[in-house]
């Protein structure tokens, strides 16, 4: 096989020999071939089992076979071990006789910050030999595989105007999510809260909303878009759920708020942002959005580069 050929000239049995040889290579790149992950004491398995847990509190283990594609009894013998080893609590669901309710407790959420700081701190050593362009070129690539490859697969999903409840939940979501992926703290959620008292509070109908994003069921990402005065709107607290990351939810939720934002007469979009949200930046980005400025600052326990977009309309 030509290796310096392109995937536009190799033939389909070529690309599929490409993709294989990529797999060990990143297999062996990220030492997931031994049976410890992390250097911790869980196999590869146990530890997305792990993740997928901490990331969504009270998980039906049907669900957890149906997603990760695992044997019900092997499951069954992980759950076990967690549960014997303190990590896990269970409960029936009322919606499936047949299914369990997963929950980690407070040191199976422990084990979940340990791995996750792991990961994080080995793909850091692992860029670490590469410059800005390169490292850039390498989250590209990788965040256009998810995408193919999800939308290949990709579960239906639907946006929706909030209803009560919706809104508190997705804060707390949102504030969980960012303390356990960007290592926030409490400062967030404060902020959130307010951005959300005010929204509820002093609602504009036609010229403000909230959509919430569902997937299987499941509240899956929101968005919201609030009027800033003098004819200008502002996105807020777009995020979208681990379990539904690569699905597009979160360009379709940006796409309705410039939609929205167009139908009701603003002249301009904007929104304010951190550049280690580094997803969020890249869907502004292709949706036409500005960067206009950006200014260093000390928030939620961190010290960040904070960044306004714009969108003329």
């Amino acid at each position: 096989m030509n290796t310096h050929a392109t995937l536009h000239d190799q033939k389909p049995a070529d690309r599929i020999e490409t993709v294989r040889a990529f797999n060990r290579f990143y297999t062996n790149q990220l030492g997931l071939l031994g049976r410890a992950f992390l250097d911790s004491r869980f196999t590869l398995t146990e530890a997305r089992i792990i993740y997928e847990l901490a990331a969504r509190p009270g998980l039906p283990a049907k669900k957890l076979i149906e997603e990760l594609h695992l044997d019900p009894a092997y499951l069954s013998r992980i759950l076990k071990k967690f549960r014997g080893d303190g990590l896990l609590t269970t409960r029936p669901d009322p919606q499936d006789q047949r299914s369990q309710l997963l929950e980690l407790t407070t040191e199976g959420l422990s084990e979940a910050r340990v791995l996750a700081v792991r990961s994080r701190q080995e793909i850091a050593a692992m860029l670490s030999a590469l410059n800005a362009t390169q490292q850039e070129i390498i989250a590209t690539a990788m965040g256009r595989i998810e995408t193919l490859l999800s939308t290949a697969s990709a579960k239906d999903f639907i946006l929706r105007p909030h209803q009560p409840g919706d809104i508190s939940w997705v804060l707390g979501r949102q504030t969980k999510l960012y303390i356990e992926e960007y290592g926030w703290n409490g400062e967030y959620e404060g902020l959130a809260m307010q951005i959300a008292a005010d929204f509820i509070q002093n609602f504009k109908p036609g010229r403000e909303f909230c959509w919430i994003a569902e997937a299987d069921g499941e509240i899956a990402g929101s968005v919201f878009l609030v009027d800033a005065g003098g004819g200008t709107a502002k996105l807020r607290l777009l995020y979208v759920e681990p379990f539904a990351r690569g699905l597009g939810i979160g360009r379709a939720l940006v796409r309705q708020c410039v939609a929205f934002a167009r139908d009701a007469g603003y002249e301009t979009l904007m929104l304010w942002t951190n550049d280690v949200l580094v997803s969020a930046r890249r869907i502004y980005e292709a949706e036409g959005f500005a960067l206009v400025h950006e200014e260093r600052h000390h928030s939620f326990g961190k010290d960040l580069n904070g960044q306004t977009w714009q969108l003329s309309l």
